[in-house]
Parts: C-alpha cells; sequence; structure tokens
C-alpha cells in the first residue's frame, strides 16, 4: 500500500497504514521534512478541517475514536478538539510520525487521552483496535492494497451504530495563478499533469467514489459533503511554507517527464535564495476539494 499526506504527491510503497514518506530516501530526515509539511497541512487548513468534524452525524458524541493513517495527528487532534471526552487511536505504519504524534499530545496536555499504534493496514488481520463509535480515515483508504478488504475490517471492528468518516481528495491543491510564473505560464498545472500519470499506476483508488464500496461493505451511508477550500495566502505566512514543500514533492513526482525549461522554472520557485521563490510570491491561495462521507454500522 502507498502511502502519502492527503495533499501530497503519492510515494511508491515508503510506509504502510500511515502517510508516507518523500519521494527517494525514506531516512529521519526525509521522515522529519514530512512531518513538517504535515504540520503545515493542519495548520492551513484547521478551519475547514473543524467544518468536516463539525459536519459529522454523531449524536451522541463519540468516546472511543480509531484515526487510521494518522500520519502526525492532523484529524487525532481535530477530533481531540471538537470531542472533549473522547479518547483517540491513532494508526499508522511510521514510527517517526507516531513518535511526532506522541511529543504533540504531550505539548498539549493530552498525552493521556491518545493511544498510538504502529500497523500495516494492508496486513489482512488487524492489531486489537477496540470497539471505536467513530473511525476516521482521512486520504488513507486510497492508499490500501486491497480497500474491499480494509472497508469490511472496519466494518467488523465498530461498535453497532458506530459510524466511519472517509475523507477524500479531489486531487493536489494548487497554489499559483493560472498565468505563472511569468517566464512559464500554466507551469503548475503541467506539473500535475505529470503527476497524474504517477498517481494513475500507483494510486487507483484516489478521488474514489467511496459511497457504492462502502454500502457494499455493509455500511448505511448517511451523508456526504464536498468542502470547496480557497485560502489566499495574505491569510497565513503558513501558506508560502505549504506551497514550496508541497512543491517540492511534486516535483519529486513529476521531474522525470518534465520539460528542462518547466524543470528549470520550477526549482527557481523552489530556490529559497531566489528573487523568484515561491516564498517572495504575494499572489498564492490554496485551492483544493475534499469530500467526506459518513457511513453507519448498522
Amino acid at each position: 500500500m502507498n502511502r502519502a499526506h492527503p495533499d501530497h504527491p503519492h510515494q511508491p510503497r515508503p510506509v504502510r497504514g500511515g502517510h508516507g514518506a518523500p519521494h527517494g530516501r525514506h531516512d529521519k530526515h526525509s521522515t522529519d521534512d514530512q512531518a513538517d509539511l504535515l504540520d503545515l497541512d493542519a495548520e492551513v487548513l484547521a478551519e475547514h478541517l473543524a467544518s468536516l468534524t463539525a459536519w459529522l452525524p454523531l449524536e451522541p458524541a463519540p468516546r472511543r475514536i480509531v484515526d487510521l493513517g494518522c500520519g502526525t495527528g492532523t484529524g487525532t487532534f481535530a477530533l481531540l478538539d471538537r470531542f472533549p471526552d473522547a479518547h483517540v487511536t491513532a494508526v499508522d505504519a511510521s514510527a517517526g510520525h507516531l513518535r511526532h504524534l506522541r511529543e504533540r499530545a504531550r505539548a498539549r496536555g493530552a498525552q493521556e487521552r491518545v493511544r498510538t499504534v504502529q500497523a500495516d493496514l494492508d496486513e489482512p488481520v488487524w492489531p486489537d483496535l477496540g470497539a471505536p463509535d467513530l473511525v476516521w480515515a482521512s486520504a488513507s483508504m486510497h492508499h490500501m492494497g486491497h480497500p474491499d478488504r480494509a472497508l469490511r475490517t472496519v466494518h467488523d471492528t465498530l461498535a453497532p451504530g458506530g459510524l466511519f468518516a472517509v475523507v477524500e481528495l479531489a486531487g493536489f491543491p494548487r497554489f499559483l495563478p493560472e498565468d505563472a510564473p511569468e517566464d512559464r505560464p500554466g507551469l503548475e498545472e503541467r506539473c500535475h499533469a505529470a503527476t497524474e500519470r504517477f498517481h494513475a499506476e500507483h494510486v487507483p483508488h484516489r478521488g474514489a467514489d467511496w459511497g457504492p464500496m462502502l454500502t457494499a461493505a455493509g455500511f448505511e451511508v448517511e451523508g456526504e459533503r464536498t468542502l470547496a477550500v480557497r485560502i489566499e495566502g495574505s491569510r497565513s505566512e503558513a501558506v508560502g511554507r505549504y506551497a514550496l514543500g508541497s512543491l517540492q514533492r511534486v516535483r519529486g513526482a513529476a521531474a522525470a517527464t518534465l520539460c528542462p525549461e518547466d524543470l528549470a522554472a520550477l526549482d527557481r520557485l523552489l530556490d529559497t535564495d531566489s528573487p523568484h521563490s515561491v516564498l517572495r510570491r504575494d499572489d498564492l491561495a490554496v485551492r483544493t476539494e475534499r469530500t467526506v462521507w459518513a457511513a453507519r454500522r448498522t
């Protein structure tokens, strides 16, 4: 199973059951870089994530939650904030990401409310995750090598009447205006077109309609919502750093197929010492979509 962050290029099989390492090396440095980008994603998209968790049809509030493919805890902490009496079991295959999550939990004084489990969710038998009232999977199900089996496992893991929330992406976020950069207009779209070929091969379920698959696994789908995201760079200085880290990962997946002129233009955007650096642009905006399905074990 491939694993990468919900809004970042998907990489070939570095990590199972969680958010993946950058393309290429999978050492501590690359894991730390990925953790930084996951934290930026949580910071920039916090308002939109809160609106997704608030929409979930949950009455009474869940007390036992499982976050599948938790990464560094973007969903874990959003759920802890939304449900102050809940405890979360955070599941991922990356020991580094789970360590980072535990450090964040201690810093927030929430360590007693979080349990971490390192697991490969592509294995046919999962570790004991209890009988949760809510299972949350944000941009993790599409990495499963056997998604039908994983959906059935989630169904059987949930407590009767429990809810499964699946969050899916419309694609990688965009940051630049369509006519940017000035010397290579449309560069970002061409980069994404190059990564789509990679994703189609390695992550075929990204962008899938999970509704029919949830029904086939025994769930009753109670709702579906698509949230359009647009965050102007002027609202948060983190948008520039988020764009830089994201485009660095786009380069890793697209470099082999980009023309030399596009690759050079992309490298100018990624050169933090260059006057053309993405960090120096005042026209950035985060543009993406996320869809959430709420499915009940009846």
